[in-house]
């Protein structure tokens, strides 16, 4: 790719799925025009990365492709603080994630629009989730192919994947063959981003696919603010003294953390705070940093002796070689994204939609794997879909390479923590059916107790996030809102964001689907400005 000159009509900062998109799309779009998209991590993926299996070894820790971050000390977690592991690199957050497509319900969407996110709703983003999805099952009116993000059915689900859906089933669940289409709830596999048994992460399905030659990319660079004059934004300055002038504008896909330091770091957000660390305040913006959701999770692991299931056994490394020929071939447990099955359910009859998303994945997880135990086993999340808690995203520091203070507030409402454990107890009574038989075992943490009161506590000592952070730059038409439906920052000409923070709430899953969507959008304002 050509170097960069200085000068491009427009500058991208954050290369995750929505900055991706963008970039890709707008590059399309608008021929005459020069992009340029800057990312802080490197420009490959690596084979840990491109294997699906090698979540289990990037995700756990701090490396070349995970920032690896943790939150303040959180009260609702009993003063613990939680991990919050974030993508680094080319591809974002879609290069060490479980590939798992998920859009959300129907419902999240039409709630955006009611909110204020005029044009948001369902009928006006499912467009753009079929123009971003080439699906190996074909089209029909929930899917689409010849999208850059390959969707695919995993190609060698466990035994163990089937099991739980046959519990579920005895449990009184429905079936749900399509998470995607026309309702969510149910239990059954995941559809992933994997092509041909590899993962097929944003980057390599927006820029290796798509990119035209007005498109630069930049990686392991870091940004440390946005260039402001006269109300505008006219560029980006770089921790190693580089800037980049925009001609037309600058977009921020940085993500929930990433997105509001740097605005915060611009002198955008909420005065006090940046006076505090004597940044000088360009527009007060109190909702920059704030309204910041994630999903609260709690998983309960199983030791199972199993040879087919994932653990820190002697027998794992033999288990790993015999997989790399049906690899090769697009098939086999080194394709597996460990979480292979899970479902939609509501925790209450009277409910009109699911509040809770189960997780079954073919290893023991504790402490997000950080913890290891020398054994074979499984593990099933319970995570709460639409929690009613709010958190926020503050600077540490004025060093753009310092993570931000993150404080999620995990638990701080009550009916977060009693949605949790209406869940888990729907988790525990598939795990008790008959149909898992062969996957008993002891569980860890006594998560399986009957103790309600014991349950809370443990949920307290373990219960973290399942990484979907969004909403802290939240989009609405109101004066408070961060940005407006057409994803421009308030206050400041020139200057758009594009990533999970402008989210007004959460959806109902996983969000790189979301991501994706957004970055599809943007590129379409952009180019029609």
């Amino acid at each position: 790719m050509q170097a960069p000159q200085g000068t491009f009509d427009y500058l991208i900062v954050g290369a995750g799925p929505a900055g991706c998109a963008t970039a890709s799309r707008l590059a399309v779009a608008r021929p005459d025009a020069s992009v340029l998209l800057v990312e802080t991590g490197p420009a490959k993926s690596g084979i840990r990365s491109d294997v699906p299996l090698g979540i289990a070894a990037l995700m756990p820790f701090r490396n070349a492709r995970n920032y690896a971050w943790h939150t303040v000390p959180q009260a609702g977690l009993g003063g613990r603080r939680g991990y919050q592991p974030r993508g680094r690199g080319l591809g974002g957050s879609s290069l060490i994630n479980a590939m798992i497509c998920i859009r959300g319900q129907h419902e999240d969407y039409d709630d955006w629009a009611r909110l204020g996110a005029t044009g948001w709703a369902w009928r006006d983003v499912l467009p753009y989730f079929l123009r971003s999805e080439h699906n190996t099952r074909g089209a029909d009116a929930w899917h689409a192919v010849g999208g850059p993000l390959h969707v695919s059915d995993l190609p060698s689900p466990s035994a163990c994947a089937q099991a739980f859906m046959a519990a579920a089933v005895q449990c009184g669940h429905a079936l749900n063959p399509d998470f995607n289409g026309a309702s969510q709830e149910g239990v059954g596999l995941f559809q992933v981003f994997q092509r041909d048994g590899s993962r097929c992460n944003a980057a390599r399905a927006y820029l290796a696919g798509l990119a035209p030659k007005n498109l630069t990319v930049l990686a392991d660079c870091q940004v440390e603010r946005v260039l402001i004059a006269q109300g505008r934004a006219c560029g980006i300055r770089c921790v190693d003294g580089r800037e980049f002038a925009a001609r037309a504008e600058v977009v921020l896909s940085a993500g929930a953390f990433g997105t509001p330091q740097l605005l915060m770091l611009s002198g955008i957000g909420p005065a006090a705070h940046l006076r505090e660390l004597g940044i000088a305040v360009l527009h007060d913006s109190p909702g920059v940093g704030d309204n910041l959701q994630d999903h609260p999770d709690f998983t309960i692991s199983r030791k199972v002796r199993d040879p087919d299931l994932l653990g820190t056994v002697p027998s794992l490394l033999p288990q790993i070689l015999r997989a790399i020929k049906p690899y090769r071939h697009g098939h086999g447990l080194l394709t597996s994204n460990v979480a292979e099955a899970g479902g939609f359910l509501r925790t209450r009859p009277e409910l009109e939609r699911p509040d809770v998303q189960l997780q079954l994945c073919i290893g023991i997880v504790d402490h997000h794997s950080r913890r290891l135990h020398p054994a074979r086993g499984l593990a099933l999340h319970t995570c709460v879909l639409r929690p009613h808690s709010r958190g926020s995203v503050r600077l540490a520091s004025t060093d753009a390479r310092k993570p931000p203070l993150i404080d999620p507030a995990f638990l701080s409402d009550p009916r977060d923590l009693e949605t949790l454990v209406a869940g888990v107890a729907l988790s525990r009574r598939i795990l008790a059916a008959p149909a898992f038989a062969a996957y008993t075992g002891p569980a860890y943490h006594d998560a399986e107790t009957t103790d309600e009161a014991r349950l809370r506590e443990i949920i307290r000592q373990h219960a973290d996030t399942i990484y979907h952070p969004i909403g802290t730059c939240r989009m609405g038409s109101d004066a408070t809102s961060v940005v407006d439906p057409e994803l421009r920052v308030r206050g400041i000409g020139g200057l758009r964001v594009a990533d999970a923070s402008i989210m007004p709430t959460l959806i109902s899953g996983n969000t790189q689907a979301p991501c994706a969507m957004i970055g599809e959008r943007a590129a379409e304002f952009l180019a029609r400005a």
